[in-house]
């Protein structure tokens, strides 16, 4: 089978998660994506752990890095940024994620590159934009969550503002770049020229409250924690049962009629104070206790089966370590074996997408540091092994240029 980013090249200079999230999502399309990472320690997630694998392999590295082949250069030196930059030219996107003009100050920033190379795809990743009094920050996931009102909205009441338990704003910002390339993508086809692309953390923390943002800007409405609530809609949460807790999902008020019926309390669902949304949120802390009585009543197990039976939308709360073994994950295939050199078998959590006529099965486990540098450069340059072992004197790229001659 095909893949729907066969023929597209990615050369992707990001490292941590935002970047090589994005690039991760467009090689599970097919694109033939060339990770650049430095000599010796590589992208920084390699060393962020643990967990480790016995080999000294970061998990979370492994985690964001399939279908993607790792080359070494050394942008500090001529010989490496000339590399670097010929192989742009043989690149349709480029994707990048240092402060803005770092790039520049290396000879390899859009206009340059552009004016080589027409058709190629720019895509550019920073902390707050590219002006602005904040643009020459670095960009961190959980500084973009508080600066970005995310954590103001997080937690219990009454309690600190939290972070989102993963990189959220990193991982929607690598989503977003990745929608936005494939838009370029698609311009180019049209007009053969490409474009650049840039996007940061902070508009994308944004971006992911629509409906926050327009409360208060259409209406006024300041938005608070609300610990597991929901601002437009009750019930709507996590609510203990006799022994645990599970979450609620009452979006419409024939769903509430009908949670009503199944909890034996039928009265409620025609009640004034409770029969439409816009009566029940004023009364939100009223009718949240009511329903947490009723759940306090059977156990977890019971109540899922009694109201997804009657059609209210509801869920247990599974570990990692339980939704990964459930039968519905097992069901859709999700879970995907990679054979790693020197990490062995790797289990991972596959692209969530399906396409009835492409492929999106994992084809290249996560890059060792360095490992496809020689390949990578007799392919695309057709260099041979007296020109590698030149530039490697000349420092272009170092010692874990695994594989290079």
């Amino acid at each position: 089978m095909s893949r729907p980013l066969e023929g597209i090249r990615v050369l992707d200079f990001s490292r941590v998660l935002s970047g090589p999230y994005c690039a991760m999502v467009l090689g599970d399309l097919g694109a033939d994506v060339i990770k650049v990472e430095r000599d010796g320690s590589g992208d920084d997630l390699r060393g962020w752990g643990p967990p480790f694998m016995p080999d000294g392999e970061s998990t979370y590295f492994l985690s964001v890095n399939r279908n993607k082949r790792s080359i070494v250069l050394d942008l500090k030196t001529q010989s490496g940024r000339e590399l670097a930059l010929r192989l742009a030219q043989a690149s349709d996107v480029i994707l990048e994620n240092f402060r803005p003009e770092v790039m520049e100050s290396l000879g390899l920033g859009y206009g340059r590159l552009s004016a080589l190379h027409p058709g190629l795809i720019y895509c550019s990743i920073t902390g707050y934009g590219t002006t602005g009094p904040l643009a020459g920050r670095p960009g961190y996931d959980v500084i973009t969550q508080g600066m970005g009102g995310l954590m103001s909205v997080t937690g219990e009441p009454d309690g600190a503002p939290m972070r989102v338990g993963v990189a959220i704003v990193d991982l929607v910002t690598g989503l977003y770049s990745a929608v936005a390339i494939l838009g370029a993508l698609q311009a180019r086809t049209r007009s053969g020229k490409g474009q650049r692309v840039d996007l940061s953390l902070l508009e994308s923390c944004l971006a992911v409250m629509p409906n926050l943002t327009a409360g208060y800007l259409m209406a006024g409405e300041k938005p608070v924690r609300l610990g597991n609530g929901h601002p437009n809609t009750v019930p709507y949460k996590v609510f203990p049962t006799r022994d645990g807790n599970l979450t609620l999902a009452v979006g419409n008020d024939g769903q509430w009629r009908r949670l009503c019926k199944v909890m034996g309390h039928p009265e409620f669902a025609d009640d004034p104070r409770y029969a439409e949304n816009r009566a029940r949120i004023p009364r939100r802390s009223e009718v949240e206790e009511l329903v947490s009585g009723w759940f306090r009543e059977r156990n977890t197990d019971e109540w899922v089966k009694l109201l997804a039976d009657a059609e209210v939308p509801c869920g247990p709360i599974h570990t990692i370590d339980r939704i990964l073994s459930d039968s519905q994950i097992e069901a859709l295939g999700l879970l995907k074996t990679l054979v790693h050199p020197t990490s062995g078998a790797l289990r991972v959590v596959g692209a969530p997408f399906h396409f009835s006529a492409d492929d999106t099965e994992p084809y290249l486990p996560p890059p060792r540091l360095g490992e496809h540098t020689g390949a990578v450069l007799k392919e695309l340059l057709s260099l041979n092994d007296a020109d590698l072992r030149e530039l490697e004197q000349k420092g272009a790229f170092g010692t874990t240029a695994h594989g290079k001659t």
